[in-house]
């Protein structure tokens, strides 16, 4: 009888601990689905806005293989999509937009974590306003023959946005091509 109460007193722990993990389990699912279409909302619509300042003309745009096809009464005015760099402090997600299948309309950096004051500053219309205008095969370094002037002191920050928008760019075009 001594030997059943002490496996007893040793299982209550575990079935209590399975208990409240069971529950709290739940309780997250639950709070994940009450609240994953509202965030699925926020981020569309913070998307609609980035688009809608890359691009003022846009009446609507459709999502298909990761790619923004923007649109004004009909007109096509061009393409976005994302574009993920390796920075100096962690990932850098920039916003690419394209005004055709080969000129860069602009980029937006849309989150990063570079180093403040330095690495940060590629989020200033100094650094992303050079792409504007820029044929797709002009997006590099100016010290590697390309039209963009690197950041002082930030130079592993500015060939990260570079190479990003470039390859990216190149990838998605080829999609594009390839969906045509």
């Amino acid at each position: 009888m001594a030997a059943k109460k002490s496996t007893l007193k040793n299982a209550f722990p575990i079935i209590l601990l399975t208990i409240v993990v069971t529950v709290c389990v739940s309780l997250l699912t639950y709070v994940d689905r009450l609240t994953r279409e509202r965030i699925s909302a926020q981020e569309d619509e913070a998307v609609k806005t980035l688009l809608s300042e890359m691009f003022p003309e846009m009446s609507r745009y459709e999502f298909k293989d990761e790619i923004y096809t923007i649109y004004s009464d009909g007109d096509r005015l061009g393409y976005a999509f994302l574009a993920i760099g390796k920075g100096y402090g962690g990932d850098i997600n920039i916003l690419v937009g394209l005004s055709d299948e080969t000129t860069v309309k602009g980029i937006t950096i849309v989150s990063q974590t570079e180093t403040p004051g330095l690495g940060t500053r590629i989020a200033e219309p100094s650094f992303t306003d050079q792409f504007a205008g820029l044929d797709i095969n002009d997006v590099a370094l100016s010290r590697d023959g390309g039209r963009i002037d690197a950041i002082t002191s930030s130079t592993i920050s500015s060939s990260a946005v570079v190479e990003a928008v470039s390859e990216t760019a190149m990838e998605k075009l080829k999609q594009l091509k390839g969906n045509e």
